[in-house]
């Protein structure tokens, strides 16, 4: 019995020892493996675009560092954004979303709402509160308390924003020198609120301002884009558009069903954002909105952010992603169009945030006039922002 005990005991170490070793490198390995950032020679860039890049305002309406157990306060090895990159690259406004459901086998075309998640494995091996294994609320609580600890530890680089007040405050500091990025709440899918409307204050009281209804598969809203059918919003869906409305907070209906974005359309007066997107006359994907429907979005004052992925811009190199805004400018109108880059959403791309520049020199190498790549880099985010925040 004792020679039994003994080898137990052994057993019991070799497990611990490997449980050890699984929970301290199999997350970096998986992020390492799905948010990359393509070799490539720096890229050139001139003197006159690094000084109008370092003159502008600039917004990206869609990232997703949160899900991923990286300390967004130092400059990583891995991923595609964290706060010194953001103040490398510039940027004074970076909506951070909060992803917490995404199924196996997520594609573009038909996701089944009760597939396997994959965030259950991801938050279970990066050791995320007991809380948040099964509850989609409690993940999105989650984040947004890992955003505030990093404004906490950032020095000052970071600014959660919720009102317009915060907005105001942030870009006086900027053009006085300051070196702060302003940081938004948003939810990719509305699907935390786990079919309970007063979930939403929960959110909101959380830090949440930017709320989008859908990810990849159907929820108690209605329909995705990806999902069973071109469904569009529920009873329920509809009271969290209304609310949406009413609180003073913004609208993202990327990842949507067609249906959904035309009875949102049908039932707001207010400015409608596309968060991460691309056009389809570009690029005729199934992820990208008919040309029409995006002239209906931009109608309402609302806003198209252009991805730098390939699977939306058909060339996600600098200068592609320069062609697909250039297009948008053209089935949209220069007023209409913003940065969504979908950096750490489990996509590669061909430069990190830091590495912004090559845009603003890519689209002044597609013609496109200052005030056009301004209006774009960021001036038509603040726009919107300023009609939405309370």
């Amino acid at each position: 019995m004792r020679r039994i005990g003994k080898w137990l005991g052994r057993l019991m170490a070799v497990i611990l020892l490997l449980a050890g070793v699984f929970f301290a490198f199999a997350p970096g390995y998986v992020e390492r493996s799905r948010n990359v950032v393509k070799p490539h020679d720096p890229y050139p860039i001139s003197t006159s675009a690094q000084a109008l890049h370092d003159s502008m305002v600039i917004g990206d309406w869609h990232a997703d560092p949160l899900l991923w157990n990286r300390d967004l306060t130092q400059r990583g090895t891995r991923g595609q954004v964290d706060i010194p990159r953001l103040i490398e690259g510039n940027v004074a406004l970076q909506v951070f979303t909060a992803v917490t459901k995404s199924p196996a086998g997520q594609n573009y075309d038909h996701n089944e709402t009760d597939a396997m998640d994959n965030i259950t494995l991801l938050a279970v091996g990066q050791l995320w509160p007991i809380r948040t294994w099964g509850s989609l609320l409690q993940r999105a609580l989650y984040q947004a308390e890992r955003l505030a600890d990093f404004e906490t530890r950032s020095g000052g680089t970071l600014r959660i924003l919720r009102s317009r007040s915060d907005l105001e405050t942030l870009l006086n500091d900027r053009e006085q020198g300051q070196q702060v990025v302003g940081g938004i709440l948003g939810t990719e899918g509305a699907h935390p609120l786990e079919g309970k409307i007063e979930n939403l204050q929960t959110l909101e009281d959380a830090g949440y301002r930017l709320i989008g209804l859908h990810h990849f598969f159907d929820n108690a809203l209605g329909g995705s884009l990806h999902g069973n059918g071109n469904t569009g919003l529920s009873d329920f869906g509809r009271d969290v558009v209304r609310q949406v409305v009413d609180r003073g907070l913004i609208l993202d209906i990327a990842h949507s069903s067609p249906q959904v974005a035309r009875d949102v359309l049908g039932m707001t007066d207010i400015p409608i954002v596309v968060s991460h997107t691309g056009v389809y006359s570009h690029c005729p994907v199934k992820r990208n909105y008919p040309d029409d429907l995006m002239r209906q979005i931009a109608a309402t004052g609302g806003v198209i952010g252009i991805g730098y992925w390939a699977d939306v811009t058909c060339d996600d190199s600098p200068a592609g992603i320069a062609k697909t805004i250039k297009t948008a400018i053209s089935v949209v109108g220069e007023d209409h169009v913003s940065l969504g880059s979908d950096f750490d959403g489990s996509v590669a791309t061909r430069f990190d945030t830091s590495e912004l520049a090559a845009l603003t020199q890519a689209m002044l190498d597609q013609g496109m006039s200052d005030t056009q790549i301004r209006k774009v880099a960021g001036q038509n985010m603040v726009r919107v922002l300023m009609a939405r925040l309370k």
